[in-house]
């Protein structure tokens, strides 16, 4: 069998040659293999495929595709205004025609370049000079350095010590570092110990052998074990046989203790600077910086004994510097060690005044000190700060004495000359001034101290030639004092009490370095300034000068009065207003601040004869007939009241003079003549609201709704831009029980005057009357839409949230309307509801500060201190309330311009407004 398989006949193909194309393993899906020499497949290019699926032929491109392919789609590349970057026509063909153009623009470039060129090249030589400004070379930053290089001395250069090495033997020999592996042994007994902090192995030191029964020392016992020791010894040093000792065995472990040296910085920084510092001393001695330095250096490490002996060593190397000496007296313990060295001191420096300071500080006693300054005065005679210090020290006969010395030796100091006229009697004084002037004849104190002693003394007439010869004194002498240094001295003189100089000053430079044409607007703001400041007497006085440059001016008269109702006396009000009304017949208003001032001091008989003197110089004024008919209304002459009325009805039938004739009938209940008047009135003046309003009220008191109904549609129809009118109506057809129709009304009025506040609230608070709280939403959403910043609207829109959403409610009124008094007003009522009372009384108070003619806020304000306040604080209230007397808010007027209480004065509607506002807890 073996035979027949060795025999077995070979297959023919096997010595054939490869047909064509052939490639060993093709049936098996090779195709070859690869080298490291031949990397490539293992066939040529040439050979037949053996893919038995050829890939299709590629597609020829077009030159469009081309363009396509090339064209740079990033998003890098493209610009919202203008596209995709690259030419447009960049595969165009490159004519002649193109390169004329291209030579064109060239052109230009190069002409709009060459214009710009001399620009540009500014620009850029501010821009290097700014960044050499801010980071300039180290080479520029030391040619001032440089410069004074100069002036060094070949001496000095060769005394500059020579830079040694500070570094430490140690760290100047550089050797290998060495480093050699520890055996296992250690590592295991290291990680053995349990303490690292207090405990150390000492058998690694060689101290121990392994058989011992433990490998760690506690430090912390061993320092105790330390006090322990010392506490023995020092108590056997107390039981010596002798029975005397001189330690102090309980302050002595303190004392060791306070040897420690107080500084914590590293001591190599110390030894450097110590070396350096040496170095610097050894090279120079005769330099006192580094003898101070090197002292206050041992000082900082507690070695003061140290610092004394180097600061002396330094005065005796510089024994005339005055700061080395300083140093050396600072150093020593207070008593006669520092005594010495400031005598030395003296000695070696006579005529240094810090050095005799000291030396009068080391002295406790007074005698003592008067001593040393007088020794002191002996040689430096023209010292102010001396002369001061020791007349300090005197009695005043000894200062007087001893300051007409010390204006002998120091005649140019002010405070002297000052110092002694204020000591001497007048006419000493005036001769001392006279000579201060001749010697400082450029100082206006002088000048200024001439004229308060010419005031104090009562002589007004010099006051003022003095204040005009200092002005030109100090011209003469081009001294350059501004106006507002001027003003500023006479506030200080009026602080003074020195009134006749403050007007002199005033007077004298109110006008100076203004224009003519402004005088009138300058010195009322300065007035007005100097009012706010406090100054009186100056405002007084620049309100004085502008009325005699400007005597017929009315407004300055009408300003002049209202300060002096503000900051001054009845008298003086009295006073200015009967000369205001000689000056200017004419003005009104300043007629009846004077019968009003002499009817508030109860002096009715004399403010009806202002009135008749007004009268006289302005026959048939609507304003002097109302006053008059006030005066004798309020104080109960109704019949003359009646005549003075009727008297102006027949010379001057005004509106006003038609309402205040209906009112007073009314007020009096002749309500059929007020009719009578009131139908008459409205014939004449149909335009006038007040009038419908005041008829409708008529018939509706009357109860004649249809005439009252009538009345208002007339009203409106005359007066359509009427608010009142709008609100008077609704209100009286909701009063009908006519709702739907009040509610159309509010609905109209709105169409009419939409950026209205009023009607938008009217319109809120009549659906919460009537119980509709969502509709009264709705339209408060739409109000705060058409009027936002309306502060009314936003203070009820707080209190018609929830209790927890008003305080974020407040928050967007105070963002909207921040300086609005109705809004600061229900945000003090909200800390009120939170029982936050001193945050609601700071509230109040910025609610008046606002605006002091809201009603509202006086009565809330009444009423909250009536709750929470005392006595004393509520009759403040009704003075300052009185004061402002307000006008407006929705319960103030509710109250005050009711019929009933036409007579009452402003403390009673004040009581009576407090009396009618709903509870906080209500709101």
């Amino acid at each position: 069998m073996h035979a027949s398989l060795v025999s077995k006949k070979s297959k023919e193909f096997l010595a054939l040659a490869a047909p064509l194309g052939y490639v060993a393993g093709v049936g098996r899906g090779a195709t070859g293999f690869t080298t490291r020499s031949d990397i490539g497949p293992a066939r040529d290019q040439n050979d037949v495929t053996d893919e038995r699926h050829a890939p299709p032929p590629k597609k020829s491109k077009t030159e469009d595709e081309e363009e396509e392919e090339n064209e740079d789609l990033n998003d890098a590349n493209f610009d919202e205004f203008a596209g995709y970057g690259g030419s447009l026509f960049g595969n165009a063909p490159y004519e002649k025609d193109d390169e004329e153009a291209d030579m064109i623009y060239e052109s230009i470039d190069r002409r709009l370049d060459e214009r710009r060129k001399e620009r540009r090249e500014l620009k850029f030589q501010e821009e290097i000079r700014k960044v050499r400004e801010e980071r300039p070379k180290i080479q520029q930053q030391f040619s001032d350095l440089k410069r004074k290089l100069v002036q060094v001395t070949d001496q000095e250069w060769l005394d500059i010590p020579e830079v040694g090495d500070a570094r430490n033997r140690k760290e100047r020999s550089i050797r290998m570092e060495q480093m050699t592996p520890l055996p296992d042994s250690i590592l295991a007994r290291a990680a053995s110990v349990v303490s690292n902090a207090t405990t150390t192995d000492v058998s690694a030191y060689g101290t121990a052998t392994p058989a011992a029964g433990t490998s760690s020392v506690d430090l912390r016992k061993v320092g105790e074990a330390r006090n322990t020791l010392i506490g023995i010894k020092l108590k056997q040093v107390a039981d010596s046989v002798s029975g005397q000792t001189t330690v102090d065995p309980k302050g002595y472990l303190t004392d060791l203790q306070s040897m420690l040296p107080a500084y914590g910085g590293d001591i190599q920084d110390v030894k450097k600077a110590r070396l350096l510092l040496k170095s610097v001393r050894d090279t120079n001695p005769g330099h006192t910086p580094a003898w101070i330095a090197s002292a206050r250096l041992e000082e900082v490490v507690g070695k003061v004994q140290v610092a004394r002996n180097l600061i002396m060593k330094g005065t005796e190397a510089c024994p005339k510097s005055e700061d080395c000496w300083l140093e050396a007296v600072r150093l020593q313990p207070p008593g006669d060690a520092a005594k010495v060295v400031v005598a030395q001191a003296v000695r070696q420096l006579p005529h240094s005044v810090k050095l005799w300071l000291k030396a009068a500080d080391l002295e406790a006693d007074v005698k003592a000190k008067k001593r040393v300054y007088r020794k002191a005065l002996e040689h430096i005679p023209n010292s102010v700060k001396l002369w001061k210090t020791a007349v300090d020290l005197e009695d005043e006969d000894e200062a007087r004495i001893m300051l007409a010395r010390a204006v002998e030796c120091c005649p140019q100091s002010v405070d002297m000359w000052l110092a002694l006229a204020k000591l001497e009697p007048y006419d000493n004084a005036k001769a001392v001034l006279n000579k201060a002037r001749q010697n400082i004849p450029n100082d206006r104190q002088i000048w200024l101290t001439a004229a308060k002693l010419e005031d104090t003394a009562g002589n007004k007439e010099n006051v003022n030639k003095i204040i005009k010869r200092a002005i030109d004194s100090l011209n003469s002498h081009r001294v350059d004092v501004s106006r507002e240094e001027w003003l500023a001295d006479a506030e200080k003189c009026e602080q003074a009490g020195n009134v006749v100089t403050c007007q002199a000053i005033i007077s004298n430079v109110i006008g100076m370095g203004v224009e003519h044409e402004d005088r009138l607007t300058v010195w009322l703001d300065d007035a007005e300034t100097m009012s706010t400041k406090g100054s009186v007497e100056c405002a007084r006085a620049i309100y004085m000068h502008a009325l005699d440059c400007f005597p017929s001016n009315e407004r300055i008269w009408e300003e002049a009065a209202h300060f002096e109702r503000a900051k001054g006396s009845r008298e003086s009000l009295e006073t200015l207003l009967q000369q205001a009304v000689v000056h200017c017949p004419k003005a009104e208003d300043l007629w009846l601040m004077g019968a009003k001032t002499k009817w508030l001091a109860n002096d009715v008989n004399a403010a009806r004869h202002i009135l008749a003197l007004a009268f006289k110089a302005n026959p048939n004024s609507e304003k002097i007939w109302l006053a008059a008919v006030k005066l004798e209304s309020e104080n109960g002459h109704f019949s003359r009241a009646r005549t003075l009325l009727k008297n102006a009805r027949s010379s001057s039938m005004t509106a006003r003079v038609l309402m205040k004739s209906i009112k007073l009938e009314w007020a009096l209940g002749e309500i059929e003549e007020a009719k009578k008047l009131g139908k008459e009135a409205i014939k004449l003046y149909e335009k006038f609201d007040k009038m419908w309003m005041m008829m409708g009220q008529l018939e509706q008191v009357s109860g004649n709704q249809e005439q009252t109904r009538k009345l208002y549609n007339e009203g409106i129809k005359n007066c359509p831009n009427s608010v009142t009118l709008w609100i008077l109506l609704a209100r009286f057809e909701e009063s009908s029980s006519n709702i739907i129709r009040a509610r159309a009304l509010l609905e109209k009025a709105r169409l009419k005057m939409e950026k209205n506040e009023d009607l938008w609230l009217e319109a809120v608070q009549f659906e919460r009357r009537n119980g509709n709280q969502l509709i009264a939403s709705n339209l408060m959403a739409k109000a705060l839409q058409h009027c936002p910043t309306s502060g009314k609207l936003w203070a009820a829109a707080i209190f018609m949230e929830n209790r927890a959403q008003r305080k974020a409610r407040s928050v967007d009124a105070l963002k909207k309307c921040e300086h609005d008094a109705h809004v600061v007003l229900s945000i003090a009522l909200l800390f009120w509801c939170d029982r936050k009372i001193q945050k609601s009384r700071e509230w109040f108070a910025r609610a008046l500060k606002l605006d002091s003619d809201l009603g509202d806020t006086w009565g809330y304000l009444y009423l909250f201190e009536k709750q929470y306040g005392k006595g004393e604080i509520l009759k403040d209230i009704e003075a300052r309330c009185e004061k402002a007397d307000p006008r407006h808010g929705q319960h103030w007027c509710k109250v005050s311009k009711d019929i009933a209480n036409w007579r009452k004065d402003t403390i009673q509607i004040l009581h009576l407004v407090a009396e009618s506002l709903p509870p906080v807890e209500q709101l």
